[in-house]
């Protein structure tokens, strides 16, 4: 009877091997990317090769950190990037001075806290499916965009906004610093604080939460709060970036945003993952649309390997869940 249970449990190192695999598997593929990628194209090493990924990673993974709150708690945003373009819209409502800063900042706020309210509310109060939930919000945004701008907008943005999108302190871009910024605090929020433990208590297991007295519409409601906010801040930095007003701001960080949540180790059901391995994941999305630019692919080929990508990850999240 021993003999057949010691057959049956895998080896230490085995065992040791494939933990590693599971915990640390997306970030060892990373630094696999990276020196492949060096050696397939040497100027992607280039000091402005690298520059120029981190400013387009910046607000991807700004997106990121919010896609991961709400995909913990077992939902998904399809919202966001109707929210980034409504708040570069918001970008350009005013004068175009510095001195309009407070109020842009202060409408795409109550614009973005609504968005997530009414995402949060839609599928903990009235039970709606959050892909139709952030889909509709996403649909009520477009129009009210295009109501006001009468799908021409116009406008320009200030020069603050333009610091966040194109300027840098030290040689670092800003909106690097933005994005390491809103990563600390929300780190810190998601994996050090209580709110945290609920976060991922809810995700697991909301009826377990519920019985320990915390409220799992509640975590669900501020988690796409913080989704809404951090697009919405994406969004001005990417309208700065940009430099002209666009009503398609952002389009398709919805479903990048979701694809490198999932490749970085988060599972749909909820309750696993971590913010580190959604911004890794994020990275690894621009690096690879980078190197297939730089080996001289047509841009039309990035469309399809992102549909390679998006397969890739809903076979790996099968797998997973399986396991």
């Amino acid at each position: 009877m021993n003999s057949i249970a010691s057959r049956r449990r895998p080896p230490f190192a085995r065992f040791l091997s494939i933990d590693i695999a599971r915990r640390y598997g997306i970030f060892l593929f990373f630094i696999l990317l990276v020196v492949i990628s060096g050696a397939l194209s040497p100027p992607f090493l280039r000091g402005d090769n690298v520059v120029n990924m981190l400013v387009q990673f910046a607000p991807l993974g700004i997106v990121v950190i919010g896609q991961v709150f709400v995909i913990l708690v077992g939902g998904l945003d399809l919202s966001v990037a109707s929210v980034m373009a409504t708040a570069a819209v918001i970008a350009t409502a005013f004068d175009g001075t510095n001195a309009s800063a407070p109020a842009i900042f202060g409408a795409t706020f109550i614009m973005c806290v609504c968005a997530g309210l009414l995402n949060g509310l839609l599928v903990t109060k009235r039970q709606v499916s959050p892909f139709l939930a952030t889909f509709a919000t996403a649909i009520v945004l477009q129009g009210m965009r295009f109501a006001y701008t009468q799908g021409a907008p116009s406008g320009n943005v200030p020069p603050l906004f333009h610091a966040m999108g194109t300027g840098a302190i030290g040689g670092v871009p800003v909106s690097v610093l933005l994005l390491i910024a809103c990563a600390v605090g929300f780190g810190v929020l998601l994996h050090l604080s209580t709110f945290g433990r609920r976060v991922y208590m809810v995700g697991g297991n909301p009826e377990s939460a519920r019985l320990v007295g915390v409220s799992p519409d509640a975590v669900r409601i501020v988690c796409y709060v913080i989704s809404a906010l951090l697009a919405g801040l994406a969004g001005l930095a990417l309208s700065g970036y940009v430099g002209i007003v666009d009503n398609w701001v952002g389009r398709g960080f919805e479903l990048d945003s979701i694809v490198a949540a999932v490749m970085g180790g988060l599972a749909l059901s909820g309750g696993r993952g971590s913010l580190p391995g959604g911004l890794t994941g994020a990275a690894i999305l621009v690096i690879v649309f980078n190197i297939v630019l730089l080996v001289g692919m047509p841009v039309q080929a990035q469309i399809i390997v992102k549909g390679v990508i998006i397969i890739g990850a809903s076979a790996c999240y099968v797998v997973r869940r399986r396991r």
